[in-house]
């Protein structure tokens, strides 16, 4: 027979489920009275423990329990799976130890995508750019310099004011990245401006220079 829910581990039991809500399916969180050493309640159930199993938690009631998170740390589940927890020890207004919350995140989908990503990702998988393809690649010139422009700036392309784009544009040139064909165009698309601005401010370089 299941054991009576405390009264007074209600709100906790919402919280449970709003942890395993939110990192659903990856997620279970367990709650354990202490009074009981018994499991009080289980948010989205992967352990296939059952309400009413032993908590075993004895020694959280010897003397001061002056831990309030214990962990993360690693642990396997019953398929094998591996599982990283953080247990929290919940106090009455009194101080004193009634529940442990153990939330358990089953991280092995996220070792296996990491895995995947490294794999892909392999810098040893590269080669050297061949020249016949990037001796000219005016393109790559131009997204190599913006980019070095932007971070010396700390700026986003997003963030970019009127003025800064023609500073932009005055050092691009001075670079000489308006040789290539097509290069105000392409200019003009990345940072979103009119393709006759960018023509209006080469124009005003010109003038000026």
């Amino acid at each position: 027979m299941k054991p009576t829910p405390a009264a007074d581990l209600d709100n906790f039991r919402t919280i449970a489920d709003a942890i395993a809500t939110l990192f659903f399916p990856h997620a279970e969180v367990v709650l354990h009275d202490l009074r009981t050493q018994k499991v009080d309640y289980i948010a989205n159930n992967i352990s296939k423990r059952e309400i009413g199993d032993d908590a075993a938690l004895e020694d959280m009631l010897e003397g001061d329990v002056d831990e309030r998170t214990i962990g993360p740390y690693e642990k396997l589940n019953w398929d094998g799976q591996k599982i990283r927890s953080v247990s929290t020890v919940l106090r009455d207004a009194a101080g004193a130890p009634i529940a442990v919350l153990c939330i358990n995140l089953n991280i092995s989908l996220f070792e296996s995508a990491k895995q995947a990503l490294d794999l892909f990702l392999a810098p040893g998988r590269l080669v050297p750019q061949p020249d016949a393809l990037f001796r000219d690649d005016w393109q790559e010139r131009i997204n190599t310099f913006l980019h070095n422009w932007l971070r010396q700036r700390q700026l986003g392309l997003n963030l970019l004011t009127r003025e800064h784009k023609r500073e932009l544009v005055e050092a691009l040139h001075a670079e000489g990245a308006f040789k290539g064909k097509s290069a105000a165009n392409y200019v003009a698309n990345v940072l979103n401006m009119g393709r006759a601005t960018v023509y209006k401010h080469l124009k005003e370089i010109k003038q000026e220079g």
